[in-house]
C-alpha cells in the first residue's frame, strides 16, 4: 500500500500564482486512500477520552463520520448558516477575501461533553477557532483536534494554541 502522502495531488498555481493546491479528492476517490486517511486519523484518537466527534461542511463530514462510527460515539455537523432547521449557535470568522457563518444545533454538545473536532485541512485555523467557540458556549470541552493536512506556513496551530492539535501530513508552505 501507498503511503498516504502519494494519494494527494498537489495542483501548482491554483487558485492563484504561487499557491501549491493540496486536492484531498485524490485521497477520497480512492479506496485504499480513503481508508488509509481515515485510520490515520483514528490512529491519532488513540488514548484520547472523548463523547462525541465534530466535524465541518462538507470534507470533515467525510472523515468525521467513519471515525465515530468505529468509535461507537455520535457526530455533530458545522454548517453553513441557514442549513440546520433548529435552533442553532452561530461563529463569524474572517476569510481571505471577506467572511463566514456557521452553525451547530444548540442542543448537540451536552454541558461537560469531551469534543474531538476532525477536518481535511488546517490552513490559518479561523474555521477551528469559530467551531471551538461555539462548542466551548455550549459546555462543551475539546479535547483534541485532527487534520489530514496541514498548511504550516500559513501558521494555522497559532490560533489554536492550548489546544490539543495533529495532523497525518504536514507541508512546509501554503
Amino acid at each position: 500500500m501507498k503511503k498516504i502522502e502519494e494519494y494527494v495531488r498537489s495542483i501548482p498555481d491554483f487558485p492563484e500564482p504561487g499557491i501549491i493546491f493540496r486536492d484531498v479528492t485524490s485521497i477520497i476517490q480512492d479506496e485504499d486512500g480513503l481508508s488509509l486517511a481515515v485510520d490515520s486519523l483514528d490512529a491519532l484518537l488513540d488514548g484520547t477520552d472523548f463523547d462525541v466527534v465534530v466535524g465541518p461542511e462538507s470534507r470533515g463530514f467525510i472523515f468525521g463520520v467513519p471515525i465515530a462510527y468505529k468509535r461507537h460515539k455520535g457526530f455533530v455537523p458545522v454548517r453553513k448558516k441557514g442549513k440546520l432547521p433548529c435552533e442553532t449557535v452561530e461563529a463569524s470568522y474572517e476569510l481571505e477575501y471577506g467572511h463566514a457563518v456557521i452553525e451547530m444545533h444548540k442542543d448537540s454538545i451536552k454541558p461537560g461533553q469531551r469534543v474531538v473536532i476532525v477536518d481535511d485541512l488546517i490552513a490559518t485555523g479561523g474555521t477551528i477557532e469559530a467551531i471551538i467557540g461555539m462548542i466551548e458556549s455550549l459546555g462543551g470541552i475539546v479535547v483534541k483536534i485532527v487534520f489530514l493536512m496541514e498548511l504550516e506556513g500559513l501558521e494555522g496551530r497559532k490560533r489554536l494554541e492550548g489546544y490539543d492539535v495533529d495532523s497525518v501530513i504536514r507541508y512546509e508552505g501554503k
